[in-house]
């Protein structure tokens, strides 16, 4: 049993990591498609600007309530059922 919590708190800690660096690359990638999207609907303001910073940030809010959800599922919840399943399946059968 203390071996199997072991795995448990090591897959964690490994998903814990992939968590984190997925969620920051998803949000690099939404925020310059949003900064893409600015530019070409308002060429003539193209580049830095505080309206464009405005429009990202303002953008950003549902998403990330909506990537955070998706990811927790994704990556932390779903590997360690799937580890779960897996062990019992494998003792018990």
């Amino acid at each position: 049993m203390i071996a199997f919590l072991r795995l448990i708190g090591m897959v964690l800690v490994v998903e814990l990591v992939f968590y984190a660096l997925i969620w920051i690359y998803i949000r690099s990638l939404r925020r310059e498609e949003l900064e893409k999207e600015w530019d070409r609907r308002h060429p003539e303001r193209a580049g830095p600007s505080p309206e464009r910073a405005e429009f990202v940030r303002r953008s950003m809010v549902g998403f990330s309530k909506t990537l955070r959800a998706r990811l927790v599922g994704l990556v932390l919840v779903l590997p360690v059922v799937a580890i779960i399943v897996i062990i019992v399946i494998v003792n018990y059968n």
